[in-house]
């Protein structure tokens, strides 16, 4: 087999055209032979000849073909060593010869006749060099002393050597040469000196009216021999040099080279010495080789810009221009000392080196005391010169230093390596570094006292503004904080800010971008890079949208604005002042603000503000360390009984196989607490900062005191309260009535919080689970605490121990509040029901009088729909069910177990008063929902609009008391979004805006119980940081003008906006706040605007109050998690949930909240954890409400 076909195929035609040809001759021999007589004889000799003929012509065809199969073999060879492909000649259909490459690895080729490759073989190999053009002399010396780095900065530091040393020498010679008066040339005899001899022995003042200069004394030196070597080495060597680089950097104009100053210098500096090598007598000839400073100065410069290429690392360039400034005044300095001392040889009174660096310097320095004058014209022309030389070089010199200063401060500085090896810093990545924001982080972050010696870089690619350098010249941040202006997506501003040795990065996100989705671009870039560079730092990332939580989802921790923003003001329309509790928590303060104030409720509140979570192991504890083993309701009443604080959530050492290690909110009585659970409680102050003082008039049997009044009086003092309501007055705090369930809010209530005990199945099969939501049994204990003045205010934790100094103290003997057995009998007008103690365990029996107290829904199916709702709309007839929702918005949501359509409604249905096959409806009012609206207007619907739903429709709720919920968006949504509304029960959403009446009149807002505004994005002003909220707070002051009596909750982007909210031109209490903030601003305070009404109230949220909750998680990992948990973002099995329940004046009985934590752990394990207290003063008699709010 051949891998040529084509050769075979000439081949074979050359051959049968030659068989042919001998055919031919043979016959003609033949027909020669008849016609000649040679019959036989003739014909035999052909025979044999032409048999010999092709006996050989086949032997050497035999060895021709050996010979191409040995080649053949070579060249494979050949092939397989570099793998090459083999082509050969395929003739197709049409008879053309095609290259096609060869299966060299499947088979062997046969020998082919391939000239080609012969002819290849034949073709002699050349060898290509490259940079051939470097290999000349003048490329080679650039290559060494320009291109090379390294090389070149060795050239630079021998010369800047060569510099120096010669100075040096130079300075020898000048301490060698003592006696100037008979110096003359080299070999030379001293002429006549008498002159000179008789002028020394003038005074001052006769000398100047007859000055006589001594030429040879400028003109000669006495130079010593092995000194004339030297220095005549040094010159050759730096005359070469100066040379070489001169035709180096020679480009086509030679005047240029020659002309330049440092040449000029060198030539001055190194000819002269050449010279005496011709002529001897020149040894001795005045040579100012004092002038290669300037040279070594050059060389310096010269060698910190090799030095940064050869390093590869960036000289600070503030320190560089500070060292070549030093070295332009050094060399002024040398150069004038040694001219003048230099010129006063041939004066009257000779200088050494001392006197003349005294004379200069006094010169310099403008102080010319005058000991020490020029007396001959030399000196004294060389002195003026190099005044002017000064004067034109240290100007520009100052120039250059003032503009890197200017440049520097801008920039920003750098934090040193060595700083970051012995000291802890953490680096905040922003886009723009405002001052509100960065006070915010700094108090906070300063705030705890393990962070004291942090250190803080700012790490921004804009400029300070005015502002911000003010702030960071305060000597208390000034010492701590570094700003830095660079970008996160570059590698050298990381290293500057010391990124890999940080404790921990920030990114915070731009609030100023209109834009969000790009501001969220923007710190996910930025957050990658940081990743990218130092892996190991751990991450606190802000973004906005949560639908790019799942790119930052690698971070240690990641707050998302819009799922807290939505989820807290939804539970603001549930459970009143939430907003608020939220806020304080996660501010640090210790509970100082307000206690200036006459007013009661500013005191107690602003003391109640201090509550924080806190955590600590059982077994290390002495708040629980003593109720290992008993049920968590147990414990939490107990230590808030004997201790004052308020134990809330639980992470248990050992959870059932596959639960996720989570917190637990109020799990229960059936949790039973263990050494090794971590505990999370709310208090003034962390237990391993606490003092723990006996009361000695304590009852020593803890027993006769739980039989006397529920075991509840020794340790409850002031229940954390705050104050609602249009007018001042006495409020009074009430408890829950006999019926816990009912826990609907009506204007005039107040609202109290508890945290229930639910059981909630592990995602996603069980489509419903038993919930006590709101509680059941008898009535709920409670107290009674008296304040004095007017507006909103709540109080978190209640603080059951007095503070005093700095630690905690049981409660005073005379404490009103206190009520021992002696007061109580007092205030007893009649026998109050007794409240049950809390036992340690909790059977089954026990248990069910907090379960289902009235079987209202026992019988009733999760799928049937109540036949009294008068739900007229078909689409309102799909059946409700519990479960988790099967479409989401956006990517990473939490499954959370509520309430939903059992069938997807119509997304026409959707649309509120919009008539379709499936609705007829105009308006709101036309649906005759049996309970009030809630109506959120935003300006378009954001996926974070999700979270706002998701706790409105939690499966705690009963179906009766579900709100509808409108969306008045400014834009159309988009159909996924829709889509995943279409699930959700009472959701509607329509076209219009709250500056509008008629759109707020069709959105039902005379049917609503509130009205949440979120501010505007896309629509606020830019020309100033503080008007960016103008459009939200007049469209809701409108709002309030039109419908006073309609509960609005407000959010802004400014917390200082707060005040404009409900506003009042002549509000005298407005104003008595108002000054009061500025006071409490004043004291030190970082959350003063927390007695503004509004705010208090719960009325207005500013989303900027979310960055604390990525501030703290830096000392608490913990709290993100606990927050979300706490709204309702995040669903934990066996966690509870926060809900509220009404209190009124009928409930009185129960008096302290001391005895109404018992009652609510006693009956419903529900945990209490603050009061919103609020007063109705439209009637003559005021009824006094408060709503609590509870952990269940």
């Amino acid at each position: 087999m051949s891998s040529d076909p084509c050769h075979h195929t000439a081949a074979g035609s050359s051959t049968s055209s030659s068989g042919g040809n001998d055919t031919n001759n043979n016959n003609n021999n033949i027909n020669n032979g008849d016609s000649g007589g040679n019959n036989y004889s003739n014909y035999s000799r052909l025979t044999s000849l032409r048999n010999y003929k092709f006996s050989n012509w086949f032997s050497q065809r035999a060895e021709e073909n050996k010979r191409k199969k040995r080649v053949e073999q070579q060249r494979q060879q050949q092939r397989q060593r570099r793998g090459a492909k083999v082509f050969k000649c395929v003739s197709d259909s049409t008879g053309h010869l095609t290259l096609a490459p060869s299966r060299l690895f499947e088979r062997t080729p046969m020998s082919p006749s391939d000239s080609l490759d012969e002819i290849a073989l034949q073709i002699p190999r050349v060898r290509v060099e490259y940079y051939v053009n470097e290999n000349t002399f003048k490329e080679r010396l650039q290559l060494y002393f320009i291109k090379n780095q390294r090389s070149s900065l060795r050239i630079r530091i021998a010369d800047l050597f060569l510099k120096l040393l010669s100075c040096v020498l130079y300075i020898i010679r000048v301490i060698l040469d003592i006696n100037p008066t008979f110096i003359t040339c080299y070999g030379c005899e001293v002429g006549n000196k008498t002159e000179f001899i008789l002028s020394r022995k003038l005074t001052e003042e006769e000398f100047q009216e007859n000055p006589i200069i001594n030429w040879d004394g400028i003109l000669w030196v006495n130079r010593p021999t092995v000194l004339w070597v030297l220095q005549l080495l040094l010159a050759m060597v730096s005359l070469t040099q100066s040379l070489v680089l001169t035709y180096l950097g020679y480009k086509g104009n030679i005047w240029q080279q020659i002309l330049s100053f440092h040449f000029i210098l060198e030539l001055v500096t190194t000819i002269p010495f050449a010279l005496t090598i011709v002529h001897p007598p020149l040894r001795n000839l005045f040579i100012p080789i004092f002038l290669n400073c300037w040279l070594a100065k050059r060389s310096l410069e010269n060698m910190f810009n090799d030095l940064h290429r050869a390093m590869q690392k960036s000289q600070s360039a503030l320190s560089q221009q500070l060292t070549i400034l030093s070295a332009t005044l050094l060399c002024l300095v040398f150069t004038s000392v040694c001219g003048i001392q230099h010129f006063q040889r041939a004066g009257h009174r000779h200088l050494n080196l001392f006197q003349s660096t005294y004379y200069v310097v006094v010169t310099f320095s403008t102080v010319g005391y005058g000991d020490l004058v020029p007396d001959i014209w030399p000196s004294q022309l060389y002195m003026v010169i190099m005044i002017c030389v000064a004067l034109i070089v240290l100007p520009t010199q100052f120039e250059q230093l003032a503009f890197t200063w200017m440049e520097r401060q801008k920039l920003g500085g750098s934090y040193s390596s060595h700083r970051a090896q012995s000291e802890k810093h953490v680096v905040v990545c922003s886009t723009t570094l405002h001052a509100d924001t960065i006070m915010d982080f700094l108090n906070e972050f300063y705030a705890h006292p393990l962070l004291q010696d942090f250190y803080v870089v700012l790490l921004s690619p804009m400029e300070l503004d005015t502002t911000m350098r003010m702030i960071l010249q305060v000597p208390i941040w000034a010492q701590r904080v570094i700003y830095i202006q660079g970008s996160c997506l570059k590698d050298g501003d990381l290293a500057r800010a010391r990124m890999n040795e940080a404790e921990a990065c920030f990114i915070l996100a731009a609030r100023n971008y209109a834009d969000k989705t790009a501001a969220d671009e923007h710190t996910i870039l930025r957050s990658w890079a940081v990743k990218d560079f130092a892996p190991n730092v751990p991450q606190y990332v802000q973004i906005f949208r949560p639908e790019h939580k799942l790119h930052v989802k690698f971070a240690e921790h990641v707050v998302c604005e819009d799922e807290f923003k939505y989820a807290l003001l939804a539970n603001n329309c549930t459970c009143p002042g939430a907003s608020t509790l939220v806020t304080l928590l996660l501010h640090t303060s210790r509970g100082q603000e307000g206690q200036q104030s006459p007013e009661e409720w500013h005191r107690l509140y602003g003391k109640c503000s201090g509550n924080e979570i806190y955590h600590i192991v059982l077994g290390d504890s002495r708040f629980f360390g003593e109720y290992e083993g008993k049920s968590f309701t147990y414990a939490s009443f107990h230590s808030h009984r004997k201790y004052g604080v308020a134990l809330v959530g639980v992470r248990p050492a050992e959870l059932p196989e596959f639960y996720e290690d989570t917190i637990l909110l109020n799990p229960g009585p059936r949790h039973i607490m263990k050494k090794d659970d971590t505990c999370y409680y709310m208090s003034i102050t962390k237990e391993e900062n606490s003092a723990f003082v006996v009361n000695q008039n304590q009852t020593s049997d803890p027993a006769a005191a739980a039989k006397e009044g529920g075991g509840s009086t020794s340790a409850s003092a002031h229940p954390a309260a705050a104050t609602a309501g249009d007018n001042p007055t006495a409020v009074i705090i009430s408890d829950s009535r006999q019926n816990l369930r009912d826990t609907t809010v009506t204007q005039t209530a107040a609202t109290t919080t508890t945290i229930t005990t639910t059981t909630l199945p592990p995602p996603p099969q069980a489509m419903g689970s038993p919930s006590m939501a709101g509680g059941s049994g008898g009535g709920a204990g409670g107290g009674l605490g008296v304040g004095h003045g007017m507006g909103t205010s709540l109080s978190i934790t209640p603080a059951t121990l007095t503070t005093t100094g700095n630690h905690l103290d049981v409660p005073f003997a005379n404490n009103p509040n206190l009520l021992s057995p002696d007061v109580l009998n007092q205030r007893r007008g009649s026998r109050r029901p007794s409240i049950l103690p809390v036992p340690d365990m909790f059977t089954s029996s026990s248990f069910s009088i907090a379960g289902n107290d009235d079987g209202e829904e026992g019988d009733e199916s999760d799928d049937e729909i109540d036949d009294e709702m008068p739900w007229r709309s078909p689409s309102e007839k799909i059946a409700i069910v519990k479960g988790f929702p099967p479409v989401s918005p956006f990517i990473g949501v939490s499954p959370t177990l509520c309430y939903l359509l059992k069938e997807k409604k119509p997304l026409c249905c959707l649309q509120l008063a919009q008539v379709c096959e499936h609705c007829s409806y105009r308006n709101a009012k036309e649906y005759q929902w049996q309970n009030k609206t809630i109506i959120l207007a935003a300006d378009y619907a954001s996926n974070g609009i999700y979270n706002f739903i998701i706790p409105l429709r939690a499966h705690f709720r009963s179906k009766t008391s579900l709100n509808p919920i409108i969306l008045l968006l400014e834009r159309r949504p988009d159909v996924a979004f829709l889509d995943a509304l279409s699930y959700f029960p009472l959701v509607y959403w329509m076209l219009g805006s709250i500056d509008c009446l008629d759109d707020l009149l069709r959105a039902g807002i005379t049917l609503a119980e509130s009205v949440v505004v979120v501010n505007k994005e896309l629509s606020n002003s830019a020309e100033e940081d503080s008007l960016s909220d103008c459009n939200t707070i007049v469209a809701v002051q409108n709002m309030f003008k039109f419908f006073p009596s309609i509960k609005s909750i407000t959010e802004l982007s400014q917390s200082s906006n707060m005040r404009f909210m409900q506003f009042r031109a002549h509000d005298k209490y407005a104003l008595h706040l108002s000054k009061m903030e500025k006071r409490e601003k004043e004291r030190g305070s970082h959350i003063s605007y927390m007695f503004r009404l509004p705010f208090a109230a719960g009325a207005v949220f500013s989303a900027s109050m979310l960055d604390t909750l990525l501030y703290q998680a830096f000392v608490k990992d913990y709290v993100i998690t606990f927050v979300r948990l706490l709204l309702g973002i995040d669903q934990a099995p066996g966690s509870g949930f926060l809900t509220s329940m009404r209190i009124t004046k009928d409930d009185m009985w129960i008096r302290t909240y001391g005895r109404l934590y018992q009652k609510l752990c006693s009956t419903t394990c529900e945990i209490p954890i603050g009061i919103y207290r609020t007063q109705d003063t439209s009637n003559a008699d005021t009824s006094h409400c408060s709503l609590l709010l509870l952990f269940c």
